[in-house]
């Protein structure tokens, strides 16, 4: 049974050393700060995430479920992903289970802190994915602007 995610003050405290490391742009493997604006208050919101180059494109996957940066980003379509001095602006597409399936192979055999969070392994069928895939949404991430 996969494990539930809990927003604690540990977690609060790693997320902020990551903001910072991420802005600082020395933040390990490919970490970014996505930033999208609130759904209800309409300010910009930012947290850390692991974006994924799958076929060319990028790809950004929710490990823990429907947590608030992704109601923001269902509400809004329009993020941003920083790293360093680097933004680039994004229309974010939640895709379908069968096209997430993939993705989430992928990012599962990269991201090794969120794999308690799922109930497949990285040797499961794209099936099995697909069946997971409702549980962590995926987004197709399209540039806005040039880079």
């Amino acid at each position: 049974m996969a494990r539930t995610f809990h927003l604690n003050r540990a977690e609060r405290l790693n997320n902020a050393v990551f903001r910072m490391l991420i802005r600082l742009g020395v933040a390990p493997g490919g970490a970014a700060l996505l930033t999208v604006r609130g759904r209800r208050t309409g300010r910009p919101r930012s947290t850390p995430v692991n974006p994924v180059a799958y076929a060319g494109e990028t790809w950004l996957v929710a490990p823990y479920g429907a947590v608030g940066w992704v109601r923001n980003v269902r509400a809004s379509g329009d993020v941003a992903l920083s790293r360093g001095r680097h933004v680039q602006s994004y229309r974010a597409v939640e895709v379908t289970d069968e096209q997430a399936a993939p993705v989430l192979r992928l990012y599962l055999g990269r991201i090794r802190v969120a794999r308690p969070y799922f109930d497949v392994t990285r040797e499961s069928s794209l099936e099995a994915f697909a069946a997971e895939a409702n549980r962590h949404p995926v987004f197709h991430l399209e540039p806005t602007e040039p880079a």
